[in-house]
């Protein structure tokens, strides 16, 4: 059976941005006879709020969309994230950093001549903790996977060659090799628990998938450089691993991608000016769809 998911966070209002990515997994979920399903993203505590989450219940339900049961949350399943955090660690892969994004900067400051600065995660880490091990992690460390360590693992057992992940959406389409991504040099040793969270977004995002039976992933282009990570982790953790739909973004009129903080474009916003939920996703070019 098809399964897919919309996985937003309680931090701010749902833009059009979001009505379109919902709407997106909503309609692929009924055209296949499928399922459709909400998770509600809050690990991150310290800006989830509730009256955040009843608005995207209230948002969504208005515009016409409809939801499985038994919602999940991920501030609930802290102890399904130590589980996988356990298991990377018993294969060797993890350890601690104590770094902050000044420290990153800093030791980043001359790059070796090739080396790309940025990936998935924004600046890539070079790895001043590297060196640590995991039983030496504080309570205010991050979690690092040792992505070099990480694809000789894959390596040994000769199951990288043969790692892809399969796009099923408008901007990109077809089979993606693993072995072709430079991860040491192009991802870096990505975060698998922050600090101030005890999981992550690449972590909690394969669990949670994984758990929920989710068959192909929809969301948007933004997140594409992310799959790679997502389908390593897969690997790393024997689950099996969904296809993926990465859909165009909704930008403003200057071609800047939707941002929570942007109230103007927020669906209460438009809501609230009286327009009707067709009005709303006629905006993002869904009209008569629902």
């Amino acid at each position: 059976m098809y399964v897919t998911r919309f996985a937003p966070s309680p931090t701010g209002p749902l833009h059009l941005g979001h009505a379109y990515s919902a709407a997106i997994g909503f309609l692929r979920a009924r055209k296949k006879a499928g399922q459709f399903l909400l998770r509600i993203e809050d690990i991150d505590q310290s800006r989830s709020r509730d009256h955040w989450e009843n608005q995207i219940y209230d948002d969504l339900s208005w515009i016409g969309l409809t939801w499985q049961p038994n919602v999940m949350r991920q501030s609930e399943r802290m102890p399904e994230y130590q589980k996988a955090i356990r298991k990377l660690g018993k294969l060797g892969l993890l350890y601690p950093c104590s770094c902050t994004r000044g420290d990153i900067k800093q030791a980043l400051a001359a790059p070796q001549e090739g080396t790309p600065k940025n990936g998935p995660d924004g600046l890539i880490y070079p790895g001043i903790c590297r060196h640590r091990s995991i039983s030496d992690a504080r309570s205010n460390d991050a979690i690092r996977l040792n992505i070099k360590q990480a694809v000789q693992y894959l390596d040994k057992g000769k199951i990288l060659k043969n790692l892809a992940f399969s796009e099923n959406g408008p901007i990109y389409d077809g089979s993606y090799s693993l072995a072709d991504i430079e991860f040491t040099t192009q991802v870096g040793d990505f975060v698998i628990a922050r600090r101030d969270m005890g999981t992550s977004y690449h972590l909690s995002v394969v669990v949670d998938d994984h758990a929920s039976g989710v068959t192909e992933v929809v969301r948007g282009a933004d997140l594409w450089e992310a799959t790679p990570i997502h389908r390593l982790l897969y690997a790393l953790l024997d689950m099996p691993a969904p296809a993926w739909h990465h859909h165009d973004l909704i930008r403003d009129t200057d071609g800047k991608r939707l941002a929570k903080r942007d109230d103007a474009r927020s669906i209460k916003s438009f809501r609230d000016a009286g327009d009707t939920p067709e009005q709303v996703l006629a905006h993002v070019g869904l009209d008569g769809v629902l």
